[in-house]
């Protein structure tokens, strides 16, 4: 198709946008940027796509009847053998899982203090920059830990910080712009890190198989959820991976411009 083939609505920013059951046919997505951005049971047909890029959580993709996610998972297992242990089904399993995501960020954090302390503020392509990331961790153990296994109903530290797309909710913090140091920031991450330290080191059978109490008070996740006990530690452990991993990429980046 031609560019004179297409009404023009280049540019326009849509955020906080319900397109649930949109239709587009013969529309130009060339160059668009799509973040955090939800895609459930979209069905494309007769598209073309070159240079595409996706980052995210992909389960049941089906390209040309071909189900990719399996392969896409089989070849970061390939790529990345250190991440089998971060979907662990037993106690010890989440033991060995931590006592490796500790080992795995130590060597990052090394890596980061080469740098000078100004860029570890600066964003690579939009992305966090390193001092937020630390910060979304504690947040996000402090969430899934602190408030939900341990039952903690306000367990956030003013400096902790939320996902950019979550909505306002009484008593979570969420200060974007903060520019605290790395030693402050590490002082937040760690005492999170030593949370989840101590409940799986006393995790059992048993509470690995059970499910969380109901929430109390506002905060996130909402109140009156409850969650499989397993599924809050491997959602942290699903964060620590994938954040490590960024900010390993991230990291390159800043490194050619120091």
């Amino acid at each position: 198709m031609r560019d004179s083939d297409f009404t023009g609505f280049r540019g326009p920013e849509f955020e906080r946008a319900d397109m649930a059951g949109a239709r587009f046919t013969a529309v130009s997505l060339d160059g668009a940027e799509f973040r955090a951005c939800a895609f459930h049971r979209v069905v494309m047909r007769g598209v073309e796509m070159a240079d595409v890029t996706i980052d995210g959580e992909i389960r049941n993709l089906v390209v040309n009847g071909v189900d990719v996610a399996p392969l896409v998972e089989a070849e970061l297992d390939r790529r990345y053998p250190d991440r089998r242990m971060f979907r662990p089904t037993t106690p010890e399993g989440f033991r060995k899982a931590w006592d490796l995501d500790e080992r795995l960020w130590e060597a990052t954090l090394a890596r980061a203090r080469r740098l000078p302390p100004e860029l570890l503020h600066e964003s690579v392509d939009g992305e966090w920059s390193f001092i937020q990331t630390l910060r979304h961790l504690a947040f996000a153990t402090e969430s899934w830990v602190g408030r939900c296994i341990l039952g903690d109903p306000s367990p956030w530290h003013p400096l902790s910080l939320p996902w950019d797309q979550m909505s306002p909710r009484p008593g979570v913090p969420h200060d974007r712009d903060a520019r605290p140091s790395l030693e402050e920031t590490l002082a937040l991450r760690l005492e999170a890190m030593a949370m989840m330290r101590r409940v799986v080191d006393g995790l059992t059978h048993e509470q690995l198989d059970s499910r969380t109490e109901p929430l109390v008070g506002p905060g996130w996740p909402d109140e009156g959820e409850t969650f499989p006990l397993r599924e809050c530690l491997l959602v942290v452990l699903n964060e620590e991976w994938w954040h490590r991993i960024y900010a390993e990429r991230d990291l390159a980046v800043l490194e050619e411009r120091g």
